[in-house]
């Protein structure tokens, strides 16, 4: 594709090559890539023709495929911590991103006006029709190829990250999972030993005055989320 549109009926193999799996059926991809604004510009407006529908399918393809590779390669994180990885695997931002990288916004169908406001460009209209392609992907080739793609496309050099603590929000995962429960967690710094240049803190989390959780770090916000980590780790087991 790159900057040629679509012709009804002939396959967009550019596009088709970038993202690993040939469609049986081309109008699935195009609808993937109908922006709604598109859908309504210039007489084109035609009942569930923009991609809202396969954005809505896409998403809980996304969600159920990133579940499960996480509770198959992670089998000692808890479910705190699970969640806050798929969190990160699911963002818009990280969504776009991946769009970014299959060039996705050269190919979106946009009206006049959209498209001289960025909307290439915009995070939300490139997360969006990442998902709308998943969808179509997934009502084309079924199961197997929807997983095809997030592992190989979707998934690919994430595992060595989402490996490393830094890269997971335990404070926010804590706050998230005591909230559904109607519960919030309070947070204190028990301690403040060494030097400026290297001093180590110790924060507890409670709830309800009962402490749950307690870390260590070389500062407040560390020794929070390391205080949260063992929170999530003995109230989720």
């Amino acid at each position: 594709m790159g900057k040629v549109r679509f012709l009804r009926g002939k396959p967009v193999s550019r596009l088709e090559r970038r993202i690993g799996y040939r469609f049986k059926n081309t109008e699935l991809l195009e609808r993937a890539l109908r922006h709604r604004s598109w859908s309504f510009d210039d007489g084109n407006a035609i009942l569930n023709a923009s991609n809202e529908r396969l954005e809505f399918l896409g998403d809980a393809v996304l969600g159920l495929l990133v579940a499960e590779h996480l509770f198959r390669e992670f089998p000692g994180r808890t479910e705190g911590e699970l969640t806050e990885s798929r969190r990160l695997l699911v963002n818009g931002e990280f969504l776009a991103q991946r769009a970014e990288e299959l060039d996705l916004g050269c190919e979106i169908l946009l009206s006049a006006s959209e498209e001289e406001t960025g909307g290439r460009e915009k995070q939300s209209i490139l997360s969006d029709a990442y998902e709308a392609l998943l969808g179509a992907i997934y009502i084309d080739g079924g199961f197997k190829a929807a997983k095809k793609f997030v592992e190989e496309k979707h998934l690919a050099d994430r595992d060595e990250q989402l490996n490393s603590e830094k890269y997971i929000n335990f404070k926010g995962t804590l706050l998230e999972y005591l909230q559904a429960r109607g519960k919030r967690p309070e947070y204190r710094i028990i301690s403040e030993n060494g030097p400026d240049h290297n001093k180590t803190f110790v924060a507890a989390v409670s709830v309800a005055g009962k402490e749950i959780g307690r870390g260590s770090g070389p500062t407040k916000k560390a020794a929070e989320q390391k205080a949260s980590k063992e929170a999530l780790e003995k109230i989720t087991r």
